[in-house]
């Protein structure tokens, strides 16, 4: 009987050594729960992925952010199985695809997140300078107002096309070699104009004056015109986008860059609101703050 237990507490001993010696399953290797949405309810026991880890309600909640807010446990480290890692893109953006997913969940197929990161080479200024919080902002910026002028980047071109007549300025030198409707918006943020055109395509190298439907069939050139806006016109404004959020004037200015009086200044200030609320959404979404001087 000695015998049998003894040989029965070392076939349990070898087991447990077996155990202990067996590799460990990294937590980095756990799939990625579906992105966290802030609109979305999440009751107890559910999962959602936010910043590279998975987490789990502890009871109902919408629009607690996990990690700062305690209805959310952290589950750990996911990896790269699931749609919510949030690693960064090779590219460096501070936007990774499953945020920009979640950003724009209804949004149009042409709009790619690689035709967004292929685009950035134009301007390596862009989302890149001052510190990770500014970075942020200012892409959390650019997305907002691109997300307002698409309707959540649905819409490639303007919807109503009794306007398309109206884009050709004749009195130019190079008039509108495309033909006079040829010249209406497209694009993130709605490229319109013949001297629009020219001057965006002079800057990028593309002939948009020839051929404007270039950016209604090339996700990256479209990408590259909202971004040749953004970093190098002021519009109605006093300043460009880009400068208005790396030297601190604030969200707001970018609204006066893009639509001055037209919604600034009391002239929409419904338009101003939801323009600021998206980019609030935004900015929680990249896990930063978003700064003072929103509106206009």
């Amino acid at each position: 009987m000695v015998k049998r237990v003894m040989s029965l507490l070392t076939a349990i001993g070898a087991v447990v050594a077996m155990l202990v010696f067996l590799p460990a399953t990294s937590a980095s290797a756990a799939t990625c729960a579906p992105a966290w949405n802030a609109s979305s309810v999440y009751t107890g026991g559910g999962t959602a992925s936010y910043n590279g880890h998975n987490w789990l309600a502890k009871w109902w909640t919408q629009n607690e952010r996990p990690g700062a807010s305690d209805v959310w446990a952290d589950q750990g480290v996911c990896g790269s199985g699931g749609g919510g890692t949030e690693e960064p893109d090779p590219s460096g953006f501070v936007v990774s695809e499953a945020q920009f997913n979640q950003m724009f969940p209804n949004r149009n197929s042409f709009y790619t997140y690689k035709g967004l990161t292929a685009a950035l080479s134009a301007y390596p200024g862009f989302a890149n300078t001052g510190s990770d919080t500014v970075k942020k902002q200012e892409a959390a910026a650019f997305l907002a107002n691109v997300s307002h002028e698409t309707g959540g980047l649905v819409h490639i071109v303007e919807q109503d096309t009794s306007n398309y007549p109206h884009y050709c300025d004749t009195n130019q030198p190079y008039g509108c070699p495309a033909g006079q409707a040829a010249y209406y918006g497209r694009g993130p943020i709605q490229l319109s104009w013949n001297f629009n055109y020219k001057a965006a395509g002079d800057a990028l190298g593309i002939d948009l004056l020839g051929n404007p439907w270039l950016v209604e069939q090339d996700a990256a050139v479209a990408w590259k015109t909202g971004l040749w806006y953004w970093n190098t016109q002021s519009g109605p404004g006093t300043m460009t986008p880009h400068n208005a959020m790396v030297n601190g004037a604030g969200f707001g200015e970018t609204i006066r860059s893009i639509n001055g009086s037209i919604e600034c200044n009391g002239g929409n200030p419904g338009q101003v609101q939801s323009r600021v609320n998206t980019y609030q959404s935004f900015v929680q979404i990249l896990g930063t703050t978003p700064g003072s001087n929103l509106s206009c």
